[in-house]
């Protein structure tokens, strides 16, 4: 189990590790034409890569086997990960992110899958719930890791993909493979009116998720937190309110998701436009710990919302779409951020209509999420 939560943590590692060194990156690379645009995508490429190939990893993990593919990623990982320590070009340390997200794609959806084939019910619900936690816990960690070893060079960060190729040697040893369906035996159809409605809800709070990963960095330069320790020691407070609160999970994961939803969209909301209302850095701060609330209980309701029901066939293919949806969404969000931000005069205009939205979809999960959605730890084999 540990060793599955310790990989679920690594997509977290690529997520928010280099966020504290952005700023530096767009000043190393400053000659590069449209390096503006360019360098947050070292960042977010990665998201779009999971969000594109996620289903696939799922569909090998039911047809092939789970273990292996996680293994494989985990090694490919490390390689991929660590490259920008000596690649000079732009272009090629992004080319090398696109491989990051395909190794985190397999790594995110095979220990997912495993976590739920090997327990069910209220335990599996606990446990997916801890891997929010974890994963929370291990953002403030990364985020105040990052920032410390960026005062050192952007790339020293990336020194910490090495951890990857280390958990594959145990993970070979002591993970075992559940049953698969023989080769012979055609998969069930995915059932596609069960994940429609968790999924496009995943889709906008994978928006939600990653606005302010990407995005603290710049809003605390902007007002100016220029050190690289401080932005990654604010980060890590947004990140620990995450992983209070997906901590939470586990003792209200008797409820329905259509009251959990409303609670963690109007957490993220309140915390949207705290941020686009002031200059101060407490206050941001404020508003970033409101937010980091929200997605912590955020993440968890969905993923268990969408699993709960997919039976052993269906679940590495269900759960890689669920993935790939929430990994969309979070490439999503700076695009959409920075669009309109271009539009309304900044980037902390463009959060505070964030907000507005987040908002909204606060008060429509009430209409969108089905009556009959189940409770969250509901028991299915």
């Amino acid at each position: 189990m540990a060793l599955l939560l310790a990989g679920s943590c690594l997509s977290v590692l690529g997520a928010v590790l280099i966020a504290p060194v952005l700023p530096q990156m767009t000043d190393h690379f400053a000659g590069v034409p449209g390096s503006g645009a360019l360098v947050p995508i070292v960042l977010t490429v990665p998201a779009l890569i999971i969000g594109l190939t996620a289903p696939f990893a799922g569909f090998i993990a039911d047809r092939i086997d789970r273990k292996r593919v996680l293994i494989v990623a985990m090694v490919g990982y490390s390689i991929f990960g660590t490259a920008p320590l000596y690649l000079e070009s732009l272009s090629t340390i992004i080319g090398s992110r696109v491989l990051v997200g395909l190794c985190e794609a397999a790594i995110m959806t095979c220990c997912t899958t495993l976590i739920a084939d090997y327990w069910s019910g209220p335990r599996r619900s606990r446990y997916l719930g801890l891997q929010t936690l974890l994963a929370s816990v291990s953002a403030t960690v990364f985020l105040g890791v990052g920032g410390a070893l960026g005062s050192s060079g952007w790339r020293t960060p990336f020194w910490l993909y090495t951890i990857a190729v280390l958990l594959a040697v145990p993970m070979a040893l002591l993970i075992w493979q559940p049953a698969r369906v023989a080769s012979s035996v055609a998969l069930p159809p995915i059932p596609w009116r069960q994940l429609r409605v968790p999924c496009l809800v995943t889709l906008a709070g994978g928006v939600v998720f990653y606005a302010l990963i990407v995005e603290l960095s710049f809003v605390l330069d902007e007002v100016g937190v220029t050190a690289t320790a401080t932005i990654g020691a604010l980060s890590a407070l947004m990140s620990l309110a995450t992983a209070v609160a997906a901590g939470s999970f586990a003792k209200l994961s008797g409820q329905t998701p259509r009251t959990l939803l409303p609670i963690a969209f109007g957490l993220s909301a309140a915390g949207f436009l705290v941020i686009a209302a002031t200059a101060s850095v407490p206050v941001i701060t404020f508003g970033a710990v409101l937010t980091g609330a929200g997605t912590g209980l955020l993440l968890p309701t969905l993923l268990t919302w969408a699993t709960n029901g997919l039976s052993f066939a269906e679940r590495g293919r269900g759960t890689g779409l669920w993935t790939g949806t929430l990994f969309i969404g979070e490439f999503l969000s700076p695009v959409l951020i920075t669009g309109v931000g271009a539009a309304v005069g900044g980037l902390r205009p463009a959060l505070g209509l964030l907000g507005v939205a987040a908002a909204l979809l606060a008060l429509s999960m009430l209409w969108i999420v089905p009556r009959d959605a189940t409770r969250l730890n509901v028991t299915h084999n």
